[in-house]
């Protein structure tokens, strides 16, 4: 404090000469030293215990506080930033007006001060006067809950969003992670960093599979690949009653399509020009053409749009689970591999793309990973269904539709 007093009353000596006086007197240094007394005092004031003053005094000298810290310097404001983040009850305009300062003084409040509530929080990650460094403050406290989160998310700054990811303290809303699953397409490091939140769901990991590298689609695979056991016994005798409808209820048909054990769409087949889709893997290999990629996805039992998705993707391990959901043998995908035009390197020494995807392919199971091309399948193509689109355009509920989001996520620019 006497280095604060020495400024303060330095500040008084600069004023003083701009005003033509050549000198301070004793009168003028006297004043100096009942401001900074003043000010010792109200801070003493505010920090006395519950059961030495009123909660109304308590906020009287707080008012005061604020209105001297105004004309202070500012490591004043600092010290006064460290005293008060100590105490539990702090009077709020006080936090909100320090917590909004330069970095230096809001940050012993916003580190350590659990005297704020998420209304103060949030006023001070929405202030136009604060910076990216005070949300990373917020986001990095000790504790910091959905409707918190939230408002952090909301502004879109990379490193405030990986210091939340970051926080085992933070709870996520499912609206923050979907927010944060659109970012991490522009942004790919945040994949690696959602994968590690338990509020992740598989839309959301299947999502950014698309834009993920290697090791994280591995991730993916492990923690959303599952076999749809309850779901198959829970639809069982849906079946028969939606086949004696003639299968004309769409919402009805795409959700049994996805619980379904079986992958391979027989239907097609009568209309192919191949006779399995063993013999359309065998004829792509020797002619690449999009009308035999067509048909592949047909006989697999997806549509086109999904099966241009798998196609395109520059890693390859969507092909390998292609192949597994659809019981091809390992050799066909390797035909598919070399029909795509895409190098193969048998070294095992030096994994490449084939590789990776050939990996994926052993360690899948054939239920797994039918549960990923079925979930694939649905929420790319199903808000393409003509009948679906039209309800959802009346529907004012369109952030309920997960299928409708995917497939502009991973299909829009």
């Amino acid at each position: 404090m006497v280095n604060g007093m020495q400024q303060i009353i330095q500040e008084e000596l600069n004023e003083s000469q701009a005003q033509g006086f050549s000198f301070i007197d004793d009168t003028n240094l006297s004043m100096v030293r009942t401001r900074g007394l003043l000010f010792r005092r109200l801070q003493d004031v505010v920090g006395l215990p519950s059961s030495r003053i009123s909660p109304q005094e308590r906020h009287m000298a707080a008012d005061l506080l604020i209105e001297m810290l105004r004309d202070v310097d500012l490591q004043t404001r600092v010290r006064c930033s460290k005293r008060i983040s100590q105490l539990v009850d702090a009077h709020p305009l006080l936090l909100r007006f320090l917590s909004r300062n330069e970095i230096e003084v809001a940050r012993p409040l916003l580190q350590v001060s659990n005297a704020f509530n998420d209304s103060d929080l949030i006023a001070c990650a929405k202030s136009p006067t604060v910076s990216s460094e005070h949300r990373i403050l917020i986001a990095q406290r000790k504790s910091v809950n959905e409707v918190v989160s939230d408002v952090l998310v909301e502004f879109g700054e990379l490193d405030v969003c990986i210091a939340l990811l970051r926080n085992e303290g933070a709870r996520l809303a499912n609206t923050a992670v979907e927010t944060l699953t659109a970012m991490s397409k522009s942004y790919t490091e945040l994949v690696t960093y959602l994968l590690k939140r338990p509020e992740l769901r598989p839309s959301h990991g299947f999502t950014m599979f698309w834009w993920a590298n290697s090791e994280d689609r591995r991730r993916i695979l492990q923690r959303f690949a599952v076999e749809r056991l309850t779901l198959l016994d829970a639809a069982q005798d849906i079946y028969a009653r939606a086949a004696a409808d003639n299968w004309q209820d769409a919402l009805v048909r795409k959700s049994l399509q996805f619980i379904e054990r079986r992958q391979r769409n027989r239907a097609a087949i009568e209309k192919s020009p191949f006779a399995s889709l063993e013999a359309a893997v065998e004829a792509f290999e020797v002619d690449f053409n999009l009308d035999t990629i067509r048909e592949i996805s047909f006989l697999a039992g997806i549509k086109p749009a999904c099966g241009a998705q798998i196609f395109t993707d520059p890693a390859g391990e969507p092909v390998a689970v292609l192949c597994k959901a659809t019981g091809l043998k390992r050799r066909h995908l390797r035909m598919l591999w070399k029909g795509m035009d895409r190098p193969i390197n048998d070294n095992p020494d030096e994994p490449d793309a084939f590789a990776r995807a050939s990996l994926v392919y052993d360690t899948l199971s054939i239920n797994c990973a039918q549960t990923v091309l079925r979930y694939w399948n649905w929420s790319l193509t199903s808000a393409m269904s003509p009948i679906l689109a039209s309800q959802m355009e009346q529907d004012e509920n369109l952030d309920f539709s997960t299928s409708m989001k995917t497939s502009r996520l991973v299909f829009g620019n």
